[in-house]
């Protein structure tokens, strides 16, 4: 076994889906939320006082490593395999390198606009195809808007979505939009879980 494989053992979680997303809801509302003394503005244009930022709550590896396999046990235990991991940069690259490693599989960084050099991609990594079965992920959902994008902007390539996933789902809006896609969606924690006020949007 090589050095950076045990590296890598040496911080596997243990336990089933639900064990796992347990101590993953207890890491990000330790690291992750802040209450904050006036409302700032999400990057779905919605005002909160709660501050949720995954990257900063997941910056250990240790931490990082639990969500990536939390992510995959839970869509393992769904029956749903992928081989291809990733969403919209920069919310979830991290997150996309971490379910890869734990489940073996390739990743992908979808650009929000094609590269204005080179090859002029608008995916890096991994170039999807009609063998990928992708899931998408992200670091923080509200509207589902970045995530949402990665779909749009994979479907071109012949790859089925067979799943999505975020750490923190801020408001109920996603997964009425991926049931209605047909994606099976599983948030890691939500609102709920973390203790914090939902985003409500007008009808």
């Amino acid at each position: 076994m090589s050095a950076s494989r045990s590296a890598f053992d040496s911080v596997e979680p243990v336990g089933n889906a639900a064990e796992l997303r347990s101590q993953l809801v207890t890491i990000l509302r330790a690291k992750a939320v802040r209450r904050l003394p006036d409302p700032v503005q999400l990057a779905s244009g919605q005002m909160s006082s709660d501050f949720v930022d995954g990257k900063e709550g997941l910056a250990s590896w240790r931490d990082l490593a639990l969500a990536g396999h939390a992510i995959a046990a839970t869509f393992a235990e769904a029956g749903i395999s992928f081989n291809a991991v990733g969403g919209l940069t920069l919310g979830a690259d991290a997150l996309s390198i971490a379910v890869a490693a734990a489940a073996d599989c390739n990743w992908f960084f979808v650009r929000k606009e094609a590269k204005g050099r080179g090859t002029g991609r608008q995916i890096e990594g991994t170039q999807l195809n009609t063998s990928h079965r992708v899931l998408l992920v992200d670091d923080a959902v509200t509207s589902g808007g970045s995530i949402l994008q990665a779909h749009e902007l994979v479907v071109p390539s012949g790859a089925a979505i067979v799943g999505a996933s975020t750490l923190i789902d801020r408001s109920d809006a996603a997964a009425g939009k991926f049931a209605a896609l047909g994606v099976p969606y599983f948030p890691m924690a939500t609102y709920g879980d973390l203790g914090i006020d939902p985003v409500i949007f007008g009808s």
